[in-house]
């Protein structure tokens, strides 16, 4: 239930946020012209040029240009037009700016809670009082977070502190879906809030822990584990995979696959196990020769799969040569793949290439060209399908709280409510991803979802055509065979297949041709 309301305040934040940006962009056209601006004693009027509401009456949520400039909020700290000329020649203009952007989003996000809380309250007339109870307090909780991401963004330390000890109190690690999705959102800015600085200061965030460092953690790996067997998101990433692979060494006698972070090391190399499995059961000969090139930074784990994978091969009668290459991806270079002769060479990247996505597109664009000039038959892309790399920290906190609500909604009706393997997936895996998302900031944030629309940009840009999966008949009864869950869906959107729950996308897979 708190999941469809988050659902509505997303859905409802997005849609005024669209509506209102061309306000925005004039309202910023006119602080160009006018850098004096929030230097005005009438601060409301300054306010009304910035945000054009659809209703009058909601004037009265709109903060003060000068409360925003004010850290502490005390009347000292404001501004005013008496203030000298050295003073205001001295204040930033992209500091006003970035005020009036954070309490735009401040002014909407309310708006779309209040609302989607009314609609909610309006629906739910007719329910019982403990379902009614149990959903405000998870609108309640909702509330909470936002105002503290909020007061985090603003760096109003007293008051995210003040918040944070509510929302420890009412964000259990074993409580609701939400509650427990919750917990780890709390814990992600907790930590940015110790990491925070005075407003101006230079810096950047430093990571609370680190998702790719999976090798380094047994409770991590278990988690890892655990995820892959419970949930769909990676084994359905795989078959698709897989099957783009297969297609893609059809008639072919020598094969190569340049697997790029092997999966996040993940034991007995389960993807290329069911490959090796199909590759004997295609029609006509197998392949005489397959070979794996792992690339990553766990060179010995990667090594020790290989050898459990070339006695596996082994069984069946095949003959694989396995590989690895010591480089993270924005070191790697052309030569450190060795293509031979004759051979058809494909390149997987499963939850890898979000993490060389930057401020700048520099070293994506490195690692994209250095495949392209492989000039692979198939590169085969799997990421998430959320945008949780914007430029606003308050923008991804709500995208990441909708996306990561929806994962927990699922792990609820998948597990009971104390299972400890639940506990793991969403407190070392799942919680890992939300805090460096959080948390972090500058080349310690590596998971920087984007959606599949972004993908396909810069794929573009990089010279790769798209090449249309079609199969979706074959993804829905992979869905049914395997017994997922009901309530995922996969869907083709654009020649990419894509897997949701309850109409929220969270994989998204895509195939691409140089």
């Amino acid at each position: 239930m708190v999941y469809d309301f988050l659902f509505n305040t997303h859905k409802l934040y997005n849609d005024q946020r669209s509506n209102q940006a061309i306000g925005l962009q004039l309202g910023l056209s006119i602080v160009d012209c006018y850098p004096y601006l929030p230097m005005m004693s009438d601060n409301s009027a300054a306010s009304s040029m910035m945000l054009q509401p659809r209703d009058q009456k909601r004037l009265k949520r709109t903060i003060s240009v000068a409360d925003s400039i004010a850290g502490d909020g005390s009347p000292t700290s404001t501004l005013s037009r008496s203030s000298s000329t050295s003073s205001l020649s001295n204040l930033p203009r992209l500091q006003f700016r970035d005020h009036i952007w954070t309490y735009t989003r401040r002014y909407l996000a309310a708006e779309a809670v209040e609302e989607a809380a009314a609609a909610m309250t309006k629906a739910e007339d007719g329910c019982g009082g403990d379902q009614q109870d149990g959903t405000a307090d998870g609108m309640r909780l909702v509330q909470l977070l936002i105002a503290c991401a909020e007061a985090v963004a603003c760096r109003d330390k007293s008051h995210a502190s003040a918040l944070l000890t509510e929302l420890r109190a009412n964000a259990l690690v074993f409580g609701s879906s939400f509650q427990r999705v919750a917990s780890c959102f709390v814990q992600g800015l907790a930590d940015r809030l110790a990491s925070v600085q005075p407003l101006g200061a230079v810096g950047s965030f430093t990571p609370s822990m680190n998702i790719m460092d999976i090798a380094g953690s047994r409770e991590k790996e278990e988690a890892f584990c655990l995820v892959y067997e419970i949930c769909p998101h990676i084994q359905f990433g795989h078959f698709v995979a897989n099957s783009s692979i297969l297609e893609a060494f059809e008639g072919e006698s020598f094969v190569h696959v340049v697997d790029l972070g092997m999966t996040l090391g993940l034991p007995r190399g389960q993807q290329w196990r069911r490959l090796i499995e199909s590759l004997v059961n295609r029609a006509g000969q197998p392949p005489r020769r397959l070979r794996i090139t792992a690339v990553g930074l766990c060179v010995e784990k990667f090594q020790s799969i290989g050898d459990e994978l070339k006695d596996y091969a082994k069984t069946y009668g095949i003959n694989l040569e396995f590989s690895a290459v010591e480089s993270n991806l924005e070191n790697l270079q052309t030569k450190d793949i060795k293509v031979l002769e004759n051979e058809v060479l494909v390149v997987n990247s499963i939850f890898q290439l979000h993490c060389v996505v930057k401020e700048s597109r520099g070293a994506l664009n490195s690692v994209l060209q250095i495949i392209h000039e492989l000039s692979p038959k198939v590169l085969v892309l799997v990421e998430q399908d959320s945008s949780h790399n914007g430029p606003f920290f308050l923008g991804r906190f709500m995208e990441a709280l909708h996306y990561y609500s929806a994962i927990f909604d699922s792990l609820d009706a998948m597990l009971p409510k104390y299972d400890t393997k639940r506990a793991k997936i969403e407190q070392f895996y799942f919680a890992e991803e939300i805090k460096n998302i959080v948390s972090c900031e500058g080349p310690a944030r590596v998971e920087r979802h984007e959606r599949v629309d972004q993908w396909r940009r810069r794929m573009s840009r990089a010279g790769f055509q798209a090449a249309p999966m079609k199969m979706i008949n074959q993804a829905q009864k992979w869905l049914k065979n395997n017994k997922v869950c009901e309530g995922y869906t996969v869907v083709e959107e654009k020649g990419c297949l894509v897997l949701g729950w309850k109409s929220k996308p969270l994989i998204a897979t895509s195939c691409w041709k140089c």
